[in-house]
């Protein structure tokens, strides 16, 4: 197999999959996907490990595939992170600008992003991303790159997003040890947003809802960058479940339910009375039902306005109700629900699209596809943000943390 610099590798360690893409950069300097793995995730749940050993096995076997497909080996991959243990807040830090004639240079940036990021977090917690939102200087708001500008004062607000040290650390352990280098941690907020939207949306306004298996991941955008994040406690999972009790039948049988005959779209619906489904009924027996469709239907439809529901009270309670002037953006596996945009319009009266990766090149046909949102969100945003300034990488961040805590103890042995 091929081993280069030139190829970059993502893996999405999801609740019900794990995810490995491969991408090759060419002459242009842009990603082409040459090859993807896809299991069934073991081991996670909620986006968290549960059984190190479950997970480890589901990512050397989405790792295999992709590497098969693409005959390139990976040394190195960015790594996905959700769940609810990701927090996010925003913070603001000022410096006094120094530069000569009071000229804002790089050292005047970073001590005001590191200013930024000196607030109370707690030990078990840990900076995923640091996100300058704007930069002020005497005053003037709205700007987006002041290097080079003339002030005396320099102010930056950044989004900041934190997750768990422990889950964060389980997710570093399980890729080492399927022998591969962690380049980054990559939230799949910010990955599945990375995937969807286009600059034009995110100056207007909009909200974007990665619909997973085990939560919901929520991102906002307002002139032009991250204003908010948040993860809600509901995905996929929930309606299948919903499925399951509702129908008495089995879990696996009700995820294929949802994904081949529900639709929460009535107008499309035929008439119910002529429109019957079979189920597999719960045990060994192997018999089946047969039910009228819109039993489904209302099984489906308390989770599903549930769900919009909560995303509608977040962005009300954030006052960006009326900001996201492009609406909201569905995208995740739970995104393929039939229906669901129509459900979201009327609870949200804001226009409601479900999408999929955009600027694919390569295996189009199959990553155009909402489930993969994430997974090449991860590649896109690892690819074009890990080089750039000032963007500090997890792993970075922590080295220099660790590097001032131990300054701080060894002043503290001498003194």
């Amino acid at each position: 197999m091929k081993k280069k610099n030139d190829y970059i590798a993502a893996i999405d360690l999801g609740s019900s999959k794990t995810t490995c893409i491969i991408a090759e950069v060419d002459q242009q300097n842009e990603l082409e996907i040459i090859g993807y793995g896809n299991v069934n995730a073991k081991g996670l749940r909620k986006g968290m490990i549960i059984n190190l050993e479950d997970a480890l096995d589901s990512v050397k076997r989405a790792v295999e595939e992709a590497e098969m497909m693409s005959e390139v080996s990976i040394g190195t991959a960015f790594v996905g992170v959700a769940g609810t243990h990701i927090k996010s807040f925003n913070s603001t830090g000022a410096v006094a600008v120094m530069g000569k004639h009071g000229e804002v240079g790089e050292a005047d940036i970073s001590g005001a992003i590191e200013a930024a990021q000196t607030v109370s977090i707690p030990e078990e917690r840990e900076i995923i991303h640091l996100i300058p939102m704007e930069f002020v200087i005497d005053g003037h708001s709205g700007i987006t790159d002041p290097l080079g500008m003339t002030g005396s004062r320099l102010e930056v607000n950044v989004h900041i997003i934190t997750g768990s040290v422990s889950s964060i650390k389980n997710a570093i352990k399980c890729i080492n040890r399927a022998g591969i280098e962690v380049r980054d941690i990559v939230s799949n907020q910010l990955a599945s947003a990375e995937a969807v939207l286009c600059e034009d949306e995110k100056r207007l306004g909009i909200a974007v809802a990665d619909i997973g298996a085990g939560t919901t991941d929520l991102a906002v955008y307002i002139d032009g960058h991250l204003e908010y994040t948040n993860v809600l406690p509901i995905g996929g999972d929930h309606f299948t479940g919903d499925i399951a009790v509702g129908l008495r039948t089995p879990i696996h049988e009700a995820e294929i339910i949802k994904r081949k005959q529900a639709n929460l779209d009535f107008e499309e619906q035929p008439d119910e009375a002529s429109e019957i489904i079979t189920i597999k009924s719960i045990g060994n027996s192997g018999r089946t039902r047969r039910v009228p469709s819109h039993l489904l239907n209302e099984v489906l439809l308390p989770r599903t306005e549930e769900l919009i529901s909560i995303i509608k009270s977040d962005l009300q309670r954030m006052n960006y109700d009326r900001e996201i002037n492009s609406g909201l953006v569905l995208t995740g596996g739970g995104a393929l629900l039939k229906g669901l945009p129509v459900v979201a319009e009327n609870i949200l009266n804001l226009p409601v699209r479900v999408d999929t990766p955009q600027g694919i090149k390569g295996l189009s046909e199959v990553i155009e596809n909402p489930i993969y949102s994430a997974s090449v969100g991860i590649l896109q945003y690892g690819f074009y943000n890990i080089s750039s300034t000032p963007y500090i990488s997890f792993l970075q961040r922590g080295m220099i943390k660790r590097l001032k805590d131990n300054a701080r103890e060894l002043l503290g042995a001498i003194f």
